[in-house]
């Protein structure tokens, strides 16, 4: 296909609704956070109003427009579901069509850092013959794929059927490629599971079991077991850390999604502490989410969310993902087909297990067996947000997975 078959529709927000924010964070009112120094209580004040003031007297939303519209971008309806998607045309003899999704609390921005490269493989010193054409979508009920009144009940693997349309429908493609992190991993393993036909192969930045969110609690990170008794006390101390930083988003998206989206729907510098809170704790940051978030990068994801209404939305997900549990669509092994590429990162290592172990860790893992794994690689740095952490090693095992297979 030579010619795109839509037009493209830049991203501009309404001037009313940047003011309304200036006026929300000026009015913002601070509770009370004594003895929250070592932030053992979570994001602590002085960091936040430092952020929240920069925001409204320093911050230029549209200086980030201007950076993210150098993309073209594009609103569709599939199936009745509004979605948005930035593209980068790929620059090459045959590009492969590429469709990257993201999690939470992630924006399509997030995979700004390796989209020239895959598109434009020949401009970053590699091989013109490994460009794609670069979809990147924003997950329905995130950002400019708002709002989502009509279906309340978006989950990963409803999403993976939208994104299948896209590319095959909209987009005209008989056949493609797929990438994703966080839970746009699980909407890409269920791409691989369910259409692997009509997939060149899949690369994900995680290998989670596709029913990872079914179960009564699935919100519970541990599963509800205790920690075992007799581990070395680093060890302990790694299971401890890993509970912190997971349960407690895990069980108020899935418990109380609803109750929740009120408070940070209305408040930007509520939205913005609770992403701000995972963002600080998933990331390899070394303690100072400044040296892989600067404050320009932070606020410009937290105005993907603020602008379009789509914290209480986004969240949502998670509490769908287990009220309509995921089910196979074939009773085959592997249950994802498609050839799989993982990329590991050491800030994500399993309690006890160092990066040199985490590929043999995965594959005597109960997970294993779910893909049609072709390229596992472990990495030593690196947090939660892959492509924008450790973009260079990203693209390296991407391109890695799909070499002979397009």
């Amino acid at each position: 296909m030579t010619d795109f078959p839509l037009t493209p529709t830049p991203i501009r927000v309404p001037d009313d609704v940047l003011a309304d924010l200036r006026q929300r964070l000026a009015l913002t009112r601070w509770p009370v956070d004594a003895g929250n120094e070592d932030s053992y209580y979570g994001v602590r004040r002085a960091y936040l109003q430092e952020l929240v003031e920069y925001w409204r007297d320093e911050y230029d939303w549209r200086k980030a427009e201007a950076a993210i519209n150098a993309y073209e971008h594009y609103r569709v309806a599939v199936d009745g579901v509004p979605v948005h998607f930035m593209r980068r045309p790929g620059a090459g003899p045959d590009p492969t069509p590429l469709i990257l999704t993201h999690g939470w609390p992630w924006t399509f921005w997030h995979w700004s850092k390796v989209v020239d490269p895959l598109a434009d493989p020949g401009a970053y010193g590699g091989d013109p013959a490994e460009a794609f054409d670069v979809i990147v979508p924003s997950f329905p009920g995130f950002g400019f794929s708002t709002p989502l009144p009509d279906h309340p009940d978006m989950n990963y693997w409803k999403v993976a059927d939208l994104w299948h349309t896209l590319m095959t429908e909209t987009l005209g493609h008989e056949r493609y490629a797929a990438a994703g992190c966080d839970v746009g991993a699980l909407v890409t393993g269920q791409l691989g599971h369910k259409y692997a036909d009509e997939l060149y192969a899949i690369h994900i930045g995680s290998g989670l079991r596709l029913d990872f969110f079914n179960g009564d609690r699935a919100w519970d990170f541990s599963g509800g077991r205790p920690i075992p008794e007799g581990l070395p006390a680093d060890v302990h101390a790694q299971v401890v850390a890993l509970d912190r930083k997971f349960a407690v988003h895990l069980a108020a998206h899935m418990l109380d999604s609803s109750t929740l989206s009120y408070g940070l729907s209305d408040s930007p510098a509520g939205m913005l502490a609770w992403i701000l809170r995972r963002w600080m704790s998933w990331s390899d940051n070394g303690g100072d989410i400044e040296t892989v978030f600067a404050k320009d990068d932070l606020l410009t994801h937290a105005m993907i969310f603020w602008v379009n209404n789509a914290i209480g939305t986004s969240i949502r997900t998670y509490a769908n993902n287990n009220r309509y549990p995921w089910t196979p669509s074939h009773d085959r092994w592997p249950v994802v087909e498609a050839p799989t590429g993982i990329t590991f990162v050491g800030y994500e290592n399993p309690p006890g297990v160092t990066t040199e172990q985490r590929v043999r860790h995965f594959l005597d893992s109960d997970r294993a067996a779910w893909y049609n794994h072709v390229n596992l690689t472990a990495h030593d740095h690196g947090g939660h947000f892959i492509p924008w952490e450790t973009p260079e090693e990203w693209i390296e095992d991407l391109r890695r997975t799909f070499r002979d297979r397009r």
